[in-house]
């Protein structure tokens, strides 16, 4: 297994509601170490350059409405395959699809409100890492 970088977010349905903690302490007890973490309020701008991938896309919109609503939790999640782990931690972006004790099973209101977000790819995972942080700011557990 390849010890991986990827970018987490703790949407504002997550902060919101006071879930902060329980998501932190699920990647830690599944291995996936925050070595950068910080709390931000996105602006539209910032929120429209993140999710540019999906700008054509119908829900583009409410997504970057909901995205700046309140703060999010942006953190660096590093571990062995941090990348798919991630992604099986969170479960299916649709809550009603996601397995039993997912994050997203466990405390997504919808398929717009899901909770949290993960990196797909190695490469957009060191491109979404590079939007919210510097490589300064970005410790290692080694």
């Amino acid at each position: 297994m390849a010890v991986e970088r990827t970018l987490s977010i703790i949407k504002p349905d997550g902060v919101e509601r006071n879930l902060i903690g329980k998501v932190v302490a699920r990647f830690e007890e599944e291995g996936l170490a925050p070595v950068a973490m910080r709390m931000v309020h996105l602006s539209k701008k910032e929120a429209e350059g993140f999710y540019a991938v999906h700008a054509e896309r119908p829900f583009f919109d409410s997504l970057v409405q909901f995205m700046t609503r309140s703060p999010v939790v942006v953190m660096v999640l590093e571990g062995d395959d941090a990348i798919a782990r991630n992604r099986e931690i969170m479960g299916a972006t649709n809550p009603e699809e996601a397995d039993e004790g997912t994050l997203r099973a466990l405390y997504a209101s919808g398929i717009e409100e899901n909770t949290v977000h993960g990196s797909d790819s190695p490469e957009n995972a060191a491109k979404e890492i590079k939007y919210f942080f510097s490589d300064v700011q970005v410790f290692s557990r080694a």
